[in-house]
């Protein structure tokens, strides 16, 4: 193996491990934090992706990533109503949810199951050009994947410190404490799966428009690597280990390992074996 070739798997893995690490921090907020086991992940990152895909194609790229998140929003509101209000379960919920974006992931592709977006102008696109003349050339992927993975963790460190956001914390420890210190636990688990699951949205939104295609079945299997991304980050700080940032940041190495694992299982032609 060439040195090319390693660098060439080294960047196809951080491109896919910054984009999909959107969703492991997705998890991070709504299991990690919310103590909430949300088995909608598959559903909402193919709804993130053809919400994101089907604004881009009529001619608004940058539009498509605040639609795909309001979708994903859209998403995590029912099923947090699914398991507050209903009082269904939460894998119950998680699993009717999924379920049922199916259907409305058909409908928002306008009733077919691909999109092809070869000829559409995406933020990736539009990037590509803006530094054609600099030292980050054909770079344009990795730059927007990091500039949204960095401020999804500016994001998240900041929100989990405001009284929200530890509200939100304290009710993944103990619902029953913060319901007795007079806070809604109803709506701190609103507010959360609500923003777990536009991370959610925003990355399948961003895998789109990178491989400039989306198909129905792109979000298949996201909840078990997000998951698996999770527990690499995790056990590279070690458990709980660190503050919010530095736990943000592992789920990013979590996600980039587990990334890199598999491109390189599938460059020695490893599948056959799993």
């Amino acid at each position: 193996m060439t040195i090319a070739t390693i660098l060439s798997l080294g960047e196809t893995a951080l491109k896919l491990g910054l984009i999909c690490s959107l969703t492991v921090l997705a998890l991070f907020l709504s299991y990690s934090m919310l103590n909430v086991c949300d088995l909608s992940t598959d559903g909402c990152f193919t709804l993130g992706a053809a919400v994101g895909a089907a604004v881009a194609v009529s001619g608004h790229p940058f539009l498509s990533i605040f639609a795909a998140m309001a979708a994903g929003i859209c998403s995590g509101f029912v099923t947090a109503i699914l398991q507050t209000k209903l009082g269904v379960d939460s894998l119950l919920a998680g699993i009717i949810v999924n379920t049922a974006l199916y259907s409305v992931n058909i409908a928002v592709m306008g009733g077919s199951s691909l999109i092809n977006m070869n000829r559409t102008e995406t933020v990736f696109s539009m990037t590509k050009e803006t530094l054609k003349s600099t030292p980050l050339k054909g770079r344009g992927d990795i730059v927007v994947a990091f500039i949204a993975v960095a401020i999804v963790i500016v994001f998240l460190v900041f929100f989990l410190r405001t009284r929200l956001g530890l509200a939100i914390r304290a009710t993944g420890n103990n619902a029953d404490m913060v319901k007795s210190s007079s806070i809604n636990p109803v709506f701190t688990t609103i507010v959360g799966l609500c923003v777990a699951n536009s991370f959610t949205a925003l990355s399948g939104c961003l895998l789109s428009q990178s491989q400039k295609s989306v198909d129905i079945n792109i979000g298949q299997g996201m909840v078990t690597i997000a998951l698996a991304s999770l527990l690499i980050g995790g056990t590279i700080l070690g458990r709980g280990g660190g503050g919010i940032f530095v736990r943000a940041v592992g789920m990013v190495l979590g996600s980039f390992i587990f990334r890199l694992v598999y491109t390189v299982a599938l460059r020695f032609n490893m599948r056959h074996l799993c």
